[in-house]
């Protein structure tokens, strides 16, 4: 039965621990494509270009948004981050599920734009242990900590625009939750219509 995939939404709190959650759901879920951002900002140490993100030169976003190549774009702690188009159009038809890993403004405008995307939004129990996770990353300043828990407030009040919620106190629950979310969108009705009208065209036959 050959589906369209599933566009999944993830969003948090910087700190919330996405990126881990993430990384083992694509560990244990075959099925699923990480959509890889582009942004403006300078890589962490770690970070691979075309892995983690796309890193490019302010001049070379604005050009990529003047040629629509963006299914959203939006400035974030004074850098730029677009979700590429063209890579999510594809890995749809293929019938792979996308996810993609992005703030909640971008993440409200892709649903407007595609309004049958899944939304999902990872959050720790408490806002202390997004304190802590910056802090141990030791790779921000006390005016950027000041700045992210200011923005995760307003991040937390969009969380009832999502469709689900995920507590992410262990990484590898958090991906098994993800993945019976998937599992469970799936099995909705109205993401099996093709294959119900198909039933239908065969009970043709039965009906006398």
């Amino acid at each position: 039965m050959e589906k369209k995939g599933l566009l999944i939404v993830v969003s948090g709190p910087s700190g919330a621990g996405k990126g881990t959650v993430l990384a083992h759901t694509t560990e244990k879920y075959s099925n699923i494509k990480y959509s890889v951002s582009v942004t403006t900002r300078a890589p962490r140490e770690g970070e691979v270009d075309g892995v983690n993100y796309f890193f490019k030169s302010v001049e070379q976003f604005e050009k990529m948004v003047a040629n629509g190549e963006f299914l959203e774009h939006k400035r974030v702690h004074d850098n730029y981050y677009g979700t590429p188009l063209k890579g999510v159009q594809k890995h749809l038809l293929d019938g792979y599920d996308v996810v993609l890993e992005i703030d909640t403004e971008g993440a409200l405008e892709v649903k407007n734009v595609y309004p049958e995307a899944v939304m999902i939004f990872i959050t720790p129990e408490k806002l202390s242990t997004i304190e802590e996770r910056l802090r141990g990353r030791a790779t921000e300043s006390e005016e950027q900590i000041r700045i992210r828990m200011k923005n995760a407030l307003k991040e937390l009040k969009q969380a009832v625009f999502y469709d689900y919620v995920i507590v992410n106190e262990d990484s590898q629950q958090g991906a098994k939750d993800i993945i019976s979310i998937i599992n469970a969108e799936k099995c909705k009705v109205k993401n099996n219509k093709k294959f119900i009208d198909n039933l239908l065209m065969e009970a043709n036959n039965y009906d006398d």
